[in-house]
C-alpha cells in the first residue's frame, strides 16, 4: 500500500517546520513506493535545481528500497554498474543525504528526500518528515 496523499502533506509540512527552525531553505519531495510523485514543495530561499534533485533522490531510494546513504555507499562500490542503470532508468538516478523510505510495518510505503541545504540538515529535515508518521 502506498503513502496516501494525506500522509505526504504531514512529511511536507513536519520538513519545512524543521528547516525553517534550522534556517534552512530546501525543497522536499514524497514519493509512492514506485518512485511516483506523490508530493512537492519548494520553500521560498530554496535553489530552483533542488525541486528535480529531491524527486529524484527520492524516487531513486524508493525504486532500490535503500536510503540514499546506503545507495552513496553501493555506488562507490559499484560504479559500472549504476552507470549501466543510467540508459533504463524511468529518471534521473542520484545517490545522496536526506533521501529515506518511509516505511510502516516493514512494508515500504515511499520515499521522501530533502535537497537544499547542507547534507546534515538535509538528513535533519527527512528524519523529521519520518518522524512526523510514527504517531
Amino acid at each position: 500500500m502506498p503513502i496516501t496523499f494525506e500522509e505526504a502533506q504531514l512529511v511536507v509540512a513536519s520538513v519545512r517546520e524543521r528547516a525553517t527552525q534550522l534556517g534552512a531553505q530546501v525543497t522536499v519531495a514524497v514519493v509512492d513506493e514506485g518512485g511516483a510523485l506523490q508530493n512537492l514543495s519548494r520553500m521560498e530561499g530554496a535553489p530552483p535545481l533542488s525541486a528535480r534533485i529531491a524527486e529524484s533522490k527520492a524516487a531513486t531510494a524508493a525504486l532500490f528500497r535503500r536510503d540514499g546513504t546506503v545507495l552513496r555507499q553501493l555506488q562507490t562500490d559499484n560504479p559500472g554498474f549504476f552507470a549501466q542503470l543510467e540508459p533504463i532508468a524511468p529518471q534521473p538516478i542520484l545517490v545522496g543525504a536526506g533521501a529515506r523510505l518511509i516505511r510502516r510495518a516493514g512494508t515500504v510505503l515511499g520515499a521522501i528526500a530533502v535537497s537544499g541545504g547542507t547534507p546534515g540538515h538535509d538528513d535533519d529535515c527527512a528524519a523529521a518528515g519520518i518522524s512526523s508518521l510514527a504517531g
